[in-house]
């Protein structure tokens, strides 16, 4: 599909480990670049695409569906590999969900998995009790009729950096901040993904890092303990108490990246698929 938004997608080259950081749903690569940059320092390659339908008009966003974001993941994926021997796959909230599906999908090229926020249902303590109802939607041209506006906090329990963020949407719009609008038909293709993921769970025997906000105002913590008892390789589970949804610019933010440099640390010095040019980074982290 086209997009009348630009593209903000980027990467960092670093050695031959390589870590692939996907957007939430409605969100921007931009919301990674702190991640990006902090595993960046420990020698990864951080490469952070940005999804189809993304970062541009409302009406790009309502015509994408959930197999035009993975479509994305996957070709980042894909060139990614080119250049690493080892790459572990990412995301915050969607793009969580996303990693889970390429970690299924292709467990040649994905060692490990580090979700962020991972979000199966929208059941945070933030999340109005009718949004429920939507579930009784089956079509998309009529999940397309809602919109659900974003309401504070909008996942950021800092309110410097909440303020920070709707200056810059405000001057900025949709590109780098993303959407102020979730259309209806996004969360109907989110519903499908979720769909189709939750019947791959079985078949993930990577090992898996999850780190959820015990206050996620978006999705609870119930999506993290799901996915911890659903994945079928080893899990590591790692439960922030001082942020909200989008903790990768929340004031956490610096536990996030600590925990995955640890969590990649480890499976450098252990994992047999990794070549010997691929130590040196497990010293350096």
């Amino acid at each position: 599909m086209t997009s009348t938004g630009s593209d903000v997608s980027f990467k960092i080259n670093g050695g031959k480990v390589g870590i692939l950081l996907l957007h939430r749903l409605c969100g921007t690569p931009v919301e990674m670049r702190y991640v990006a940059g902090a595993l960046a320092k420990h020698g990864y390659t951080v490469s952070c695409p940005q999804l189809a339908g993304h970062c541009g008009s409302a009406d790009d966003m309502k015509a994408s569906s959930w197999s035009d974001w993975y479509a994305s993941a996957e070709k980042a994926l894909i060139e990614l590999r080119k250049d690493c021997d080892v790459v572990i796959a990412g995301g915050l909230s969607t793009g969580a969900v996303l990693a889970v599906m390429l970690a299924a999908k292709h467990p040649d090229k994905v060692q490990a998995t580090t979700l962020l926020a991972p979000t199966l249902w929208l059941n945070g303590w933030m999340v109005p009790w009718y949004a429920r109802l939507f579930r009784l939607v089956g079509q998309k041209c009529v999940a397309n009729l809602f919109s659900f506006p974003h309401h504070n906090p909008h996942g950021i329990k800092d309110s410097r950096i909440r303020d920070f963020i709707q200056r810059a949407r405000a001057s900025r719009g949709a590109t780098e901040t993303g959407h102020a609008i979730t259309p209806g038909g996004a969360i109907f293709e989110h519903r499908r993904l979720v769909k189709a993921v939750k019947k791959l769970l079985p078949s993930v025997r990577q090992p898996s890092l999850i780190v959820h906000p015990l206050e996620d105002d978006y999705a609870a913590i119930s999506n993290a303990t799901y996915l911890r008892d659903g994945l079928a390789g080893s899990v590591d589970l790692v439960v922030l108490d001082d942020c909200y949804h989008i903790i990768t610019v929340d004031r956490q933010r610096h536990l996030v990246v600590d925990a995955i440099a640890a969590f990649v640390a480890r499976l450098v010095t252990s994992s047999p698929h990794v070549t010997a040019i691929s130590q040196p980074l497990a010293k350096a982290a």
